[in-house]
């Protein structure tokens, strides 16, 4: 018959392994129910003994996916730390926790040799994705396997991040990535782009990936900081951010913004902001409480939270964050970016989903009326097909209409194509991706 093993934690318990010799089952475990954002801890069940323990509490960043080695003495485990994801090894016996590979963006991993040794893909802002080969715990040996990305690292000027910090009001350390354009030249002064991620309980890092490149090439400085409510700066730092939306999180962005306008290749007058989820919430947001960027650029974000509410697939979500329910937490009515529509000035992109459930798309639409009837400059664009994660085809449009938009206000490069010649020509097939000949 089947037996609760972890009937005594009412929150997550998930990702079970047993250990090769069958004594353990390691698995990830959360201890706050309701909480999807609490920190993810490393827990063993002893099979002989027929009990818990928490083995990582006092590591304060989440556990990702993990693996035994083969003798049974020790986990090795990945995990999000200040915008990279080291490898750790956690001796069972002793409970000690060593960092034993740093790669930049390590996404997935393997044991091998005797677990000796770990086969590995990483990537990094500046390296698209490889697999590599390193010793367990040798810094710096790691080969490489593959070479599958050299002929794009040959053909296009990839640039890789650079790491600043910024000290916020009350004294907290903000991490932030910054991205140079292609061609980079230091004399010269560029357009900004500040990229506020979504979550809120996510992390920036230093991974390759389309956006961080794709603005850069049109000629635009990004940032992307890790403010109040990101992971991999301690828990405490994460869980920060709940039930203080517009606080802590919005004072550190404008920090790392008065920060970003004094370097001296950045156009303080040209200077826009973007984000997706929690980052459009925080566009809306700075809708009505900032007017320092000459444009925004809203995605799938929270436009009015009680509203908000009633809707989204996700009640878990608001509940903890928000504090209740909108009819027993003020903080619906605080944190709501529609109570300051009379504060908005600022032109305004919006794009949604239709088929987005956790942020539906109806919020687009109230903030898109909000902007129209003020008589702000402002472009809606609804993806009929797409949720809360748009596909790649959605993407392509995506970064079309961004890079229309900024360069209208910013002065950046041009898209390839406009936004509707896209749709009218169907530039890519859905299905293969291959590029179609143009129709007109």
């Amino acid at each position: 018959a089947p037996k609760n093993l972890t009937a005594g934690n009412p929150a997550f318990d998930g990702s079970p392994q047993y250990s090769p010799d069958g004594r353990y089952i390691a698995y990830r475990v959360q201890t706050q129910p309701g909480y999807e954002s609490d920190l993810f801890r490393l827990a063993l069940y002893d099979r002989q003994r027929g009990t818990n323990r928490i083995v990582t509490e006092e590591f304060r960043n989440w556990i990702d996916a993990f693996q035994w080695t083969p003798d049974s003495k020790a986990v090795v485990f990945l995990a999000e730390v200040e915008g990279v994801t080291p490898l750790y090894r956690l001796d069972v016996a002793s409970g000690a926790i060593a960092k034993v590979l740093e790669h930049a963006w390590i996404d997935q991993f393997a044991l091998v040799g005797g677990g000796r040794e770990v086969v590995f893909t990483s990537r990094s802002t500046g390296r698209p994705v490889e697999i590599y080969r390193a010793p367990i715990g040798a810094a710096g040996s790691a080969r490489a396997l593959t070479a599958l990305n050299d002929a794009l690292a040959a053909e296009v000027d990839i640039r890789p991040a650079e790491a600043m910090w910024v000290t916020a009001r009350d004294g907290a350390r903000i991490h932030v990535f910054i991205v140079k354009p292609h061609g980079f030249d230091p004399s010269k002064k560029y357009p900004l782009v500040l990229n506020v991620h979504g979550g809120p309980q996510q992390m920036w890092g230093d991974a390759f990936r389309g956006d961080w490149q794709v603005y850069p090439g049109a000629g635009y400085v990004v940032a992307f900081p890790n403010p109040r409510g990101s992971v991999g700066y301690g828990q405490d730092f994460t869980a920060a951010i709940s039930g203080d939306y517009g606080g802590k999180v919005f004072d550190d962005l404008m920090a790392v913004t008065d920060a970003l306008e004094a370097l001296p290749y950045v156009d303080k007058a040209r200077m826009g902001a973007m984000g997706w989820s929690f980052g459009g919430y925080m566009m809306n947001w700075f809708a009505g409480h900032t007017t320092r960027f000459r444009t925004l650029a809203s995605m799938m974000g929270m436009f009015d939270n009680r509203s908000f509410y009633g809707a989204t697939e996700e009640l878990w979500f608001p509940e903890w964050d928000l504090k209740g329910t909108p009819w027993s937490s003020p903080l619906y009515e605080k944190f709501s970016p529609s109570a300051f529509v009379t504060s908005f000035r600022t032109p305004m992109l919006v794009i949604t989903g239709e088929r987005d459930y956790r942020v539906p798309y109806t919020q687009g639409l109230q903030l898109f009326t909000a902007l129209q009837r003020q008589g702000i400059p402002s472009r809606l664009i609804v993806f009929p097909d797409a949720g809360h994660w748009p596909g790649w085809y959605e993407m392509a449009l995506y970064y079309t209409a961004h890079l229309e938009w900024f360069q209208k206000y910013l002065g950046g490069g041009a898209p390839p194509w406009t936004t509707e010649q896209f749709l009218r020509n169907a530039v890519f097939d859905r299905e293969t991706g291959a590029r179609l000949p143009p129709r007109d």
